[in-house]
């Protein structure tokens, strides 16, 4: 499974998460089992666990289901799960505390702390735009934001997941075509902070930014156009959410 906000078990997350909100705790429960029960890979069983898990009522029960998210981790054993393992080590680490198992809670403590705060990823990359570009040109900070007007970018953005690089160029500004281009950091980057270890643990969508530009090596034209009404579910969705952008 390559993560999308279309995916099923995706959907059923998020809205959960939504009810999570509105402070209807079991009523968001119900989404992230029917997620877990309905969930046909690894990647999908371990988002749905790790939100059942967060709906227990009792350490014991929350950690069983923390360590059920885990070993689906552990199974996908890439780029889609790793950032997620800090912070899932973290959350493994507290249940111990609170059970007062203290040789267990350092165990896990020792593990999350073996995880940099840096990204593993290697790519391949890809940035999606509107904008006229060609292969060999250089992609830089200090455009507009597409989702805040008059925000100008500290930063310029790229993912590991083609079509998520697809939907940012479908989001895009202008009236040029949608472009994806294959992409190579020319210096350090990192993980996105607007989009890691917030609706979801770790940085699943492999969302990095850089204050270096990115080198255009390539262009695919194969990803997934996302539906005309899924486009319009989601933009409007950002609108709703308003949040400031960590810049």
């Amino acid at each position: 499974m390559e993560f999308s906000p279309f995916n099923e078990v995706v959907k059923l997350c998020l809205k959960g998460i939504q009810l999570e909100e509105s402070g209807r705790a079991e009523e968001s429960l119900s989404f992230f089992m029917q997620g877990y029960r309905e969930a046909s890979d690894d990647h999908e069983k371990f988002f749905a666990a790790y939100f059942v898990s967060r709906q227990q009522k009792s350490l014991s029960d929350g950690l069983k289901w923390l360590h059920i998210a885990l070993e689906h981790a552990l199974v996908i054993n890439d780029d889609r799960t790793t950032s997620a393992l800090p912070g899932l080590y973290l959350k493994i680490c507290a249940c111990y505390t609170g059970l007062g198992e203290e040789a267990m809670a350092s165990e896990y403590a020792r593990l999350a702390s073996s995880y940099k705060n840096i990204p593993f990823d290697k790519g391949p990359f890809y940035h999606g735009t509107k904008a006229d570009a060609q292969i060999g040109d250089l992609l830089v900070p200090g455009f507009n934001s597409n989702y805040q007007a008059d925000l100008k970018m500290n930063h310029i953005y790229f993912t590991g997941l083609m079509n998520g690089a697809g939907l940012a160029a479908a989001l895009a500004k202008g009236e040029r075509s949608e472009r994806v281009f294959i992409v190579e950091p020319t210096g350090d980057y990192e993980h996105d902070p607007n989009l890691t270890d917030q609706k979801f643990l770790g940085n699943p969508t492999r969302s990095y930014r850089s204050e270096f530009p990115l080198k255009i090596i390539g262009e695919v034209a194969n990803w997934a156009k996302p539906g005309t009404q899924e486009l319009e579910k989601f933009r409007d969705k950002l609108d709703e959410s308003g949040g400031d952008i960590i810049n």
